[in-house]
């Protein structure tokens, strides 16, 4: 692949330096902004070579935010964007903040994720990953796999001829199967993925461990009963169930909604909002994390921003707008979904550490409760905390063992009263396989999650039991 310079000015035949004066006189009198340049290349097992070159130019006036953006890529559709964004800062009078720190870390260089393959070994590995699931039981009714890729480059230009540069590459592998028996039909699902080729991903041991682990879901499920509801302890699994940690907690951690007070968390800073032993850290320096960037999408580079240390606040995550207006730090979480996005503080890969107990012996605590291994959808208030989330891989607990497979659980509650409510953390801490894309205010960006094996007494759990 061609280097940024060369993607969005060799081939485009703008100028750099007009660009550049374009941009400083855009932005003469903002708080901040920049020209956000794109390349994007992605596939999927459907189609092949889908490309856009795009751009974004943002100013920042105080608590005001001009944007524009086009699929144009030229010196003349960056100036209709320059007198769009000018505007918001119309008698206002302020500099420019200073640029952000450089980093000399690369996470992803030549890295090509597009080219690992050839396209026709991308159909045949699908069609061989179908007739595997299909092979392995009777009851496989329904069989669906997927195969993603995208490489994305980016340059960012700053007033005063800052320019930071990232590459992107990101690939996902993903099955489903639906088994039958006796007219009752289940699923079970299993994905993975990161910033990387396909090359680890479509390997014989990976894939066929990806079906394998899709049908035992499925196949479990067959036998579940209906969920218990009430009151109760819960025992959340390790990995991907941090994706209730994410929703309930990792939100409220952002800085805009903090900046705002519409945050349960807002104002707690110092203070105690978890118990003993919980830490929870973003880290988007983490090498072939889905939620992990050699730099923000405002030149920020990515750090591992401790957000709650043994129980009490620390921080929150921060864009370079919201950190100014709250006079701290950005943290590097400036992310946007495309060109066409303005940036927010957003999560990159979030997680709780791990503590001192054995998984077993967490759950051998337990006299009567649920282990949750598996989350799907779930539905979370900002200003309150409060979540609803549905178990897609669930068990009762009875007196210290793992019994029968339940359908039909949520787990009710809200995240800064659940923090409280940890009594025992897991020596397992692991992150997800790679399969996490967040939402927020209608753009989705991938992330990353991961905690440890934890118990939580007295959260609500709606069933489906009579």
């Amino acid at each position: 692949m061609a280097q940024s310079n060369d993607l969005f000015f060799a081939r485009t035949g703008m100028d750099r330096d007009r660009v550049q004066s374009t941009v400083d006189e855009a932005l003469k009198g903002s708080d901040d902004g920049e020209l956000f340049l794109e390349y994007r290349q992605s596939e999927s097992f459907s189609f092949d070579d889908g490309r856009l070159k795009a751009f974004g130019l943002r100013a920042v006036a105080g608590e005001a935010t001009g944007y524009a953006h086009a699929s144009e890529l030229s010196e003349d559709a960056i100036k209709r964007a320059a007198n769009t964004v000018r505007a918001v800062a119309h008698g206002h009078s302020g500099i420019v903040a200073a640029s952000p720190a450089r980093t000399n870390k690369h996470l992803y260089t030549d890295i090509d994720p597009l080219g690992s393959a050839e396209f026709e070994t991308k159909v045949k590995l699908l069609e061989e990953m179908n007739a595997y699931a299909r092979s392995k039981d009777p009851r496989v009714k329904q069989v669906s796999c997927s195969l993603t890729g995208e490489w994305q480059n980016i340059e960012i230009l700053r007033p005063g001829g800052e320019t930071y540069r990232d590459i992107r590459p990101l690939v996902r592998i993903g099955v489903s199967v639906v088994v039958e028996q006796d007219g009752r039909q289940e699923s079970g699902s299993f994905g993975g993925g990161g910033r990387g080729s396909y090359e680890s991903f479509i390997t014989a041991d990976y894939w066929h461990a990806a079906i394998d682990e899709a049908l035992r879901q499925a196949l479990v499920n067959l036998d579940s009963i209906p969920a218990p509801a009430g009151e109760m302890t819960v025992v959340l699994g390790p990995g991907w169930p941090g994706i209730l940690l994410h929703e309930a907690i990792g939100h409220g951690l952002e800085g805009d909604f903090n900046r705002k007070k519409t945050s349960a968390f807002a104002g707690l800073l110092g203070e105690r909002v978890a118990a003993p032993g919980v830490t929870v850290v973003d880290d988007g320096t983490i090498g072939g994390r889905r939620g992990s960037l050699t730099i923000d999408d405002e030149g920020t580079p990515s750090g591992r921003t401790v957000l709650i240390e043994d129980g009490i606040l620390k921080g929150y995550m921060q864009d370079r707008q919201n950190a100014r207006l709250m006079g701290v730090a950005p943290t590097g979480n400036g992310r946007r979904e495309s060109y066409s996005s303005s940036v927010m503080p957003r999560m990159t890969n979030t997680y709780m550490l791990g503590g001192d107990k054995d998984p077993g012996e967490i759950l051998a605590s337990v006299k009567k409760g649920i282990y949750a291994t598996n989350f799907g959808g779930g539905q979370v208030d900002i200003t309150n905390g409060k979540f609803v989330f549905s178990c897609t891989e669930a068990y009762l607990i009875e007196n210290g063992k793992i019994g029968p497979a339940i359908k039909g659980a949520t787990l009710i509650g809200n995240g800064p009263d659940s923090l409280t409510r940890v009594s025992m953390i897991g020596n397992d801490m692991k992150l997800d396989p790679g399969v996490g894309v967040c939402g927020k205010n209608g753009q989705s960006v991938p992330v990353g999650v991961g905690q440890p094996t934890l118990r939580l007494d007295g959260l609500t759990v709606g069933g489906t039991a009579a």
